[in-house]
């Protein structure tokens, strides 16, 4: 069903910016076809790199062609893509997103992070092939983020909402948006295709696909293939390292019915790049990393913060100390192991930071499973019933070296280990009825997901007498863990139903009417709680951590939208709808970017309050975040020129938000409500083809300004880590840019083709009372691909030359991480990548 448009108002097709389903109406992750349709899918659209026709497309490259409320970004924006790059990359020239990366392929998700028109990746609903992937921030306990969900070989496209998103996608985060990326169909014939990648930093990637093509007469069909990327720090010689299985089934049922199946597994190890601060980036510049492999450097980072660190006894001036003989391991009551010189890095000591500026390491590893039953089937020629069965496991280690816990081998470092864990299952179901002008879609969703995490301190060798741990683990080489922090566990249970009415008076007129509801109850909490602090060496709390159940509830959630074709090539369209976002869960002292949870918080020992006691007072007086959106636009489409612009409003209702102070080792973290927020913006994107004959008529020119504004609006005080509480009213959102300007250059002449791109972004305030912001900055790429066509046996051979960072800009990309200040400066900063090359080289067979 689409909500957008009259069938037969026909645009250009699009690859990069393309014609949506609609997304203020059914989110079509079936694919279903309409009634009395054929079996027979249409042809698969021929790039001009494979058939040499510059015309086919320079019409498709780079154009803002939409449809409604929604941007269709197709398969050959990641064809130009560097192969492996995250997924979320392929959304960065739709004006109003925002994706950065510390790493040029991505693959760190600690450091990766997207905005949609203001709203954070933990606050947009996100689907692939029907699935709910929920949350997309960093080490979440809700979701998974897309990139470690399916090979960005396998994309065929994704469907970006310009407004609240579609009123039936299964999602417990959207708030502002949605984003539903489609994987390819197996191919109907047998064959498959090998890729192989190098680039700077020793980057390699590798991809192996096989399609099975048609088996049998009821039309079988499926596909299996394997990635691995491996690439090292820009600043040390620290890998990130992912691989990944894809398969995927298709099936017919009959004339328009089938059934699709769809798996990955992701194995993904990563050695973060250290957190800065403006202070860091200030006095050390903007090469400080993580000592390894220089475990002895390490070493003597973590004397000095034991021995010299504030030791006036000692004389001590500076980065280094002498003495310390004696120094005991609170956690054993024995001597400290202590080797060598204690001594920081140059500059260290003339940081805020000091021992926190960075550590022996930091990395995650993760590990996901998820799956998917589709099934899309005709039950008369009116009826058709839609549904998924899906589940999702996930195992994570996220550490870092602590210098601050020393090891009972009596080493004066260990390795703090976080473990989320989570397994979701679930199902979405609905039917669709067409009777006259009126398509109704009514359905549900149910998902059930078990989540815990816990923390947990390790054993490092003594210096000389074993090899360090790494950042991926194992984490049990000396012995099981010293120390505990935490443990908490959680279940939650989702379950949202929708109705709506997609009418169509007039060929060129096309209204919705909807309404979802939702509950969400998530029960548990603590189950551990550190009492033992080893004069205070491990944080300990008044009481038990929380504990205890949360319930948000929405009976009426309504969704209106309409598009209107009143001329030829000519659109207006509007989208109004409200959406809520049930309480999230974390542990003590979680925060990202996007938010906090009411679990969150924790009262240290010898407090007023219990911990407990505080975590009841946020459940009574918390509400969930409720969010209006409203949305008008207007579109111009025509082949040689496309032109868009829209203007939203947003009106968002108890957004609660992290505030971070202390240090990294050591953090505190408030849970506040903001109660009241708004927003306001707009996006306006060209598209120009000047060229209609000719050796030019490939060239394909894009342009597009974005403009959000976001201020609290009511008078909530906070308190900053000197005790100075701050009104954040009227103080601009936290990590996101107010302009952004984005433009790009895409070529094609018979079998080659380069695009050339280049991103604005204006200053981001950094702290939540806006005192501190991050820099602009511009950030260009180019790239470069040529079709040698068959050669000998080999079909369809392609090589690809890619720049990352063009210019070499030095710029913040994650920011927030680690959550935000209140006030001036915290060290949740990551850089990011620099210049860096890239070649391919790919055949089929």
């Amino acid at each position: 069903m689409l909500c957008g448009g009259s069938a037969d108002s026909r645009t250009p097709e699009s690859d990069h910016i393309g014609r949506g389903s609609g997304a203020s109406g059914t989110s079509r992750a079936h694919a279903a076809l309409k009634p009395g349709g054929s079996k027979k899918a249409a042809p698969p659209s021929r790039t001009g790199l494979q058939s040499g026709n510059a015309e086919a497309v320079a019409v498709s490259a780079r154009r803002n062609v939409q449809r409604n409320a929604e941007v269709r970004v197709g398969r050959e924006v990641v064809d130009r893509m560097v192969s492996g790059t995250n997924v979320l990359r392929m959304l960065s020239q739709v004006p109003g997103v925002n994706f950065s990366a510390s790493d040029a392929l991505g693959i760190d998700n600690y450091g990766a992070s997207i905005y949609l028109r203001g709203f954070f990746m933990d606050t947009i609903g996100v689907t692939l092939d029907g699935i709910p992937l929920n949350d997309q921030s960093y080490g979440n306990l809700n979701g998974l983020n897309v990139n470690n969900a399916v090979i960005s070989d396998d994309i065929d496209h994704s469907n970006v909402s310009q407004g609240a998103g579609a009123v039936d996608l299964p999602s417990n985060t959207n708030l502002g948006g949605t984003m539903q990326f489609s994987t390819t169909d197996p191919k109907d014939k047998f064959g498959g295709k090998v890729l192989q990648g190098f680039g700077s930093y020793a980057m390699k990637r590798t991809y192996v696909r096989v399609d099975s093509g048609v088996l049998n007469s009821t039309g079988t069909k499926f596909f299996v293939d394997y990635a691995r990327s491996y690439e090292k720090k820009y600043d040390s010689s620290s890998p990130d390292f992912m691989q990944q299985t894809d398969a995927k089934l298709v099936q017919p049922i009959g004339e328009n019915s089938k059934m699709t199946a769809f798996f990955n597994w992701s194995d993904a190890q990563v050695w973060n790049y250290a957190d800065k601060s403006q202070d860091i980036l200030n006095t050390l510049g903007w090469r400080t990393e993580s000592f390894y492999p220089n475990y002895r450097a390490a070493y003597a980072a973590a004397q000095w913060n034991w021995v010299c660190n504030g030791n006036d006894t000692l004389g001590f001036a500076g980065n280094s100390c002498g003495g310390g003989a004696g120094t005991i391991n609170p956690l054993t009551g024995k001597p400290l192991a202590l080797s060598g010189p204690n001594k920081l890095p140059a500059g260290w000591e003339n940081t805020s930071e000091q021992a926190d500026v960075a550590y022996y390491d930091g990395g995650q590893r993760t590990v996901d499973y998820i799956g998917g039953l589709n099934f899309d089937l005709e039950l008369t020629r009116r009826l058709r019933w839609l549904t998924t069965f899906y589940g999702h496991s996930d195992t994570t280690y996220m550490s870092y070296g602590d210098p601050y816990v020393p090891s009972t081998t009596g080493a004066p470092l260990s390795e703090e280990v976080w473990t989320p864990r989570q397994e979701r299952f679930g199902f979405n179901t609905a039917f669709e009825y067409h009777i006259g002008n009126h398509t109704i879609h009514t359905g549900a969703w149910f998902e059930n997901n078990n989540q815990a995490e816990s923390q947990y301190w390790f054993n490092e060798p003594v210096l000389g007498e074993g090899t360090p741990l790494k950042a991926i683990g194992p984490y049990t080489t000396y012995g099981k863990a010293i120390a505990e922090n935490y443990g908490f566990q959680w279940n939650t249970n989702t379950f949202q139903y929708h109705v709506m009415d997609t009418w169509k008076p007039l060929n060129n007129l096309s209204v919705l009417f909807g309404f979802k509801s939702m509950i969400q109850t998530t029960s548990g909490g603590a189950q551990f709680t550190n009492t033992q602090s080893y004069d205070g060496t491990l944080p300990t709390y008044n009481g038990s951590l929380p504990n205890g159940s949360m319930t948000a509830a929405a009976a009426f959630l309504p969704h209106i939208n309409a598009s209107w074709r009143f001329l030829p090539n000519h659109e207006f369209y509007f989208d109004i709808a409200e959406n809520m976002r049930p309480y999230g869960v974390l542990p003590t002292g979680g925060a990202s970017a996007g938010g906090t949870s009411p679990w969150a918080v924790s009262s240290p020992a010898g407090s007023d309050v219990t911990s407990q006691q505080l975590f009841d007072s946020v459940r009574r007086e918390a509400r969930p975040e409720r969010d209006w959106i409203y949305l008008v636009g207007y579109r111009y489409t025509s082949r040689p020129v496309m032109f868009s612009v829209d203007a939203y409003h947003a009106d968002i209702s108890h957004r609660l938000i992290s505030a971070s102070v202390g240090s990294l080792n050591d953090p505190e973290t408030s849970v506040i409500d903001t109660r009241r927020a708004t927003m306001y913006g707009m996006d306006a994107s060209v598209t120009v083809r000047p060229f209609t004959q000719g050796i030019m008529r490939g060239l394909s020119l894009f342009n597009s300004v974005s403009y959000n504004h976001m201020t609290y609006g009511s008078n909530v005080s906070i308190m900053d880590g000197e005790g100075v509480f701050h009104n954040v009213r009227g103080a601009k959102m936290t990590g996101y840019p107010q302009v952004m300007y984005k433009a790009s250059a895409n070529y094609t002449w018979r079998r080659f083709n380069a695009s050339f791109d280049v991103n604005y972004y204006s200053k981001r305030p950094y702290s939540i009372v806006n005192d501190t912001y991050v820099p602009s900055y511009w950030l260009a790429n180019a790239g470069a691909r040529y079709s040698l066509g068959d050669v000998w046996a080999m079909k369809n051979v392609m090589v690809a030359f890619n720049v990352y960072n063009l210019f070499n800009s030095k710029y913040i990309s994650m920011m927030g991480q680690n959550g935000f200040p209140v006030s001036g400066d915290y060290q949740s900063l990551e850089r990011g990548a620099v210049r860096e090359y890239f070649g391919t080289i790919s055949t089929e067979f």
